[in-house]
């Protein structure tokens, strides 16, 4: 089939929120997760250096922001952001937020 359909809640929730639709879309080599939590939610530190994944995260309602690489990038809804493979990044939820992480090598 030269597509897949899914809800994003019929993807595997890794953490409470966060919806991982890389199976559930079959998708070869893009992972695609949607986070959808409270204020005060913060992620864990991490980077993808070893698999070469660069990120986008794109805020879909809410207040959010990351830390890359210690700098601080504040995010409105509408805004996308692209992080480096080796950049090191945690995300914090500043309000209630929802918001789009796509990732490939």
């Amino acid at each position: 089939m030269s597509h897949t359909k899914s809800h994003y809640t019929d993807g595997d929730e890794k953490a409470p929120g966060m919806f991982f639709l890389r199976e559930e879309l079959d998708c070869e080599n893009l992972g695609f997760t949607v986070v959808e939590v409270d204020a005060g939610w913060e992620g864990m530190e991490h980077d993808h250096e070893d698999r070469g994944h660069e990120e986008v995260y794109y805020l879909v309602d809410g207040a959010a922001s990351l830390e890359v690489d210690g700098d601080a990038v504040d995010l409105d809804p509408g805004d996308a952001v692209r992080v480096a493979p080796e950049a090191v990044r945690t995300l914090t939820a500043d309000e209630d937020s929802t918001l789009v992480v796509a990732g490939a090598p």
